[in-house]
């Protein structure tokens, strides 16, 4: 032991650790891999250091790295973005949009333009260029009203 410096160690112990996580993700692995690397800088640092003093040093470091992820950034991570609810479900997000009517609606089917397609329209019966308005979505057919 006395060939290699106790911090390389620590950081070897480090790269295992974090190569564990790679391997096996979500074990908390990486926080406890990154309070081993710091371990190794601490022992850099103060190299006269107890291995008793070094592994305490560890494990203070290793529940407050695994801490300041679960209390600090988890919770960052885990908020839902605006619109995510809706993601992939696109006739959905389209619900409260204005329309202008490609084809009229006739026995409660039509078209409307969106963008640079056309959409199944399900409504009261309008004639074509009518404005209409989402109000629901029924499989891959918008249900819309006339537009005020």
């Amino acid at each position: 032991m006395e060939q290699i410096a106790l911090h390389y160690l620590w950081w070897i112990l480090a790269l295992v650790l974090i190569a564990v996580e790679v391997i096996l993700p979500g074990y908390f692995m990486l926080w406890i891999g990154i309070a081993a690397g710091v371990t190794g800088v601490v022992v850099l640092a103060a190299p006269d250091m107890s291995l008793l003093a070094q592994a305490l040093v560890f494990a203070v470091l290793a529940f407050l790295s695994c801490a300041a992820y679960w209390y600090g950034l988890r919770p960052r991570l885990m908020r839902d973005e605006p619109g995510s609810a809706l993601l992939n479900r696109r006739g959905e997000q389209k619900i409260g949009q204005r329309y202008v009517l490609a084809e009229p609606i006739v026995h409660g089917r039509g078209k409307a333009k969106v963008g640079d397609s056309l959409w199944l329209v399900r409504g009261p019966d309008l004639p074509a260029g009518s404005m209409v308005e989402v109000v629901g979505v029924d499989g891959t057919t918008l249900v819309v009203r006339a537009a005020e």
